[in-house]
């Protein structure tokens, strides 16, 4: 896959993506991340990139032009013929697992991130073919949440993580929080490892994972559990849970 992201910062963007699983992608080729700086773009001395929103008010507004020409520099050299235009902003849909498996089925996306008050409206009417959110707050800029949405689309990729149960099993990939995670010593402080983990049996480990995600999305956040897919024996096991915290 390829990433081009469009900012006035391309400095942020150096350590997140120089460690760890992302470096790790880049050196065998399974990711390509290239910055691009919008000031490039601009067509005068003083490089602007931005200017007062007309109809006043606070706060500057990124202009269409660097950023349309820095678009279609990056394009120009794509082979692919849809290649997703994202603009980072709080006004865009809700980003989530299933949303990041839709974009890691593509080979190619651009990220374009805010700054100021916002980008022009034609961008968003003319040239930005989605609009991500990465939760109901305000950055200081769109390159915080592009650099979320790298991290989670990136760890998706074939070959990037080495198993792929790791990814299958993450909180939110079957709209279930992950379960609890142990490791060694068995003992710790007096506190043991659950009996069934030891067993071997994996089996009744499957089961007890499955029903520790339950309970556990259930405590933490039930309203995720309208949209999972539970079988009749699983609901049951979510009215009984409900009903003694109701009682407690």
């Amino acid at each position: 896959m390829q990433i081009d992201v469009l900012t006035l910062f391309p400095e942020i963007f150096q350590g997140p993506f120089s460690v760890g699983i992302f470096r790790r992608a880049v050196e065998r080729n399974l990711v390509r991340l290239n910055i691009h700086n919008i000031r490039d773009y601009t067509d005068d001395k003083h490089h602007t990139v931005d200017d007062y929103s007309y109809g006043g008010g606070g706060g500057m507004v990124l202009k269409p032009e660097p950023i349309f020409e820095a678009v279609a520099a990056v394009t120009s050299t794509i082979k692919e013929a849809k290649v997703p235009v994202i603009l980072l902003t709080p006004q865009g849909r809700l980003f989530n697992q299933q949303l990041a498996g839709e974009l890691a089925a593509y080979p190619h996306l651009v990220l374009i991130c805010g700054r100021y008050e916002g980008v022009a409206e034609r961008v968003r009417e003319h040239l930005a073919s989605d609009e991500i959110s990465i939760g109901d707050y305000v950055l200081g800029g769109g390159d915080l949440a592009a650099m979320v949405v790298i991290d989670v689309v990136v760890r998706l990729l074939p070959g990037v993580i080495g198993s792929a149960a790791a990814t299958e099993e993450d909180s939110h990939t079957a709209g279930l929080l992950e379960y609890p995670q142990y490791t060694r010593p068995e003992v710790y402080r007096g506190w043991r490892v659950p009996k069934v983990l030891l067993s071997g049996n994996h089996a009744q480990i499957a089961q007890w994972r499955r029903e520790q995600s339950i309970l556990r999305t259930l405590k933490r956040r039930p309203e995720l559990l309208g949209k999972a897919s539970l079988s009749s024996v699983e609901r049951r096991l979510v009215d009984e849970a409900g009903s003694s915290v109701d009682s407690a």
